[in-house]
């Protein structure tokens, strides 16, 4: 079977669950070897790896918490000192409302540290990875690089503020340093998911009782599987993708389209 990605390496932060865990065995299915990083589910990160490893794959767990400078400047180098390079990275890892910690609140009764901490990791966490990640990717010449941002990052939702605002932040971030790294030979593109299942933001947001009803809301009448969103990655790191950067492309069953009224 051929695997296009043979001989690569890839790093895939927020690996433990949804999106991240399946696009970590999407890129071992295709031959890359695969750092898996998570800050907080260490167990959730070690059994990606367990997966990848029982499917014929090459991978080892890092833990990073994105949202600290020094530890992801670890975690590229421990990938660099293991496997010799980075070509894929995988900035995927991000936290939304969950009616607990992240609360769905208006801006007037947004608690600031849980603003902070959300900005913290869905912001300021990309820009670390991408800070290192581009480091190690100019001295190969080579990379490529997809961000998670979401529907989110087009469009205001109620009690949302501080996702709405990491998000689109996000996707400008990601043009910046698109534009900054094209001579270099490094791609950087941004996935916008859409309502996404097996995914913590949907599984808390199944919690509640105020829960939208995607099936209707969504174009194409269903939410997606965290494989489709692997399959855009995958696409976007591929060959085929070679003369496309600074993209941010929806993966949203025709969301961000859908007519207001």
């Amino acid at each position: 079977m051929n695997k296009k990605f043979e001989g690569k390496v890839a790093v895939v932060t927020g690996a433990s669950s949804g999106i991240g865990k399946v696009t970590a065995q999407v890129f071992a299915r295709e031959g890359s070897k695969v750092v898996v990083t998570t800050g907080t589910n260490i167990k959730g990160g070690e059994e990606t790896v367990k997966l990848i490893k029982d499917a014929g794959g090459e991978a080892v767990f890092v833990k990073c918490d994105v949202s600290k400078e020094d530890e992801v400047e670890a975690m590229v180098q421990k990938c660099v000192e293991i496997y010799g390079r980075l070509d894929f990275a995988f900035n995927n890892a991000g936290v939304g409302p969950d009616g607990a910690r992240y609360p769905v609140a208006p801006v007037a009764e947004y608690p600031e540290e849980a603003w902070r901490r959300m900005i913290d990791i869905n912001l300021t966490g990309v820009f670390h990875c991408l800070k290192f990640e581009i480091r190690q990717m100019i001295k190969q010449k080579f990379g490529a690089i997809v961000n998670t941002a979401s529907v989110g990052a087009c469009r205001g939702n109620y009690g949302f503020s501080p996702y709405n605002a990491s998000k689109s932040g996000l996707v400008y971030l990601s043009q910046a340093a698109a534009i900054e790294n094209a001579s270099h030979g490094i791609r950087i593109n941004t996935i916008l998911p859409g309502p996404t299942g097996r995914t913590s933001l949907m599984d808390n947001l199944s919690d509640t009782a105020d829960r939208p009803d995607f099936e209707n809301i969504v174009p194409l009448g269903r939410i997606a599987e965290p494989e489709e969103m692997a399959e855009a990655v995958m696409w976007l790191c591929s060959d085929a993708a070679a003369f496309i950067t600074g993209l941010s492309m929806p993966v949203d069953g025709g969301l961000t389209i859908k007519p207001a009224f």
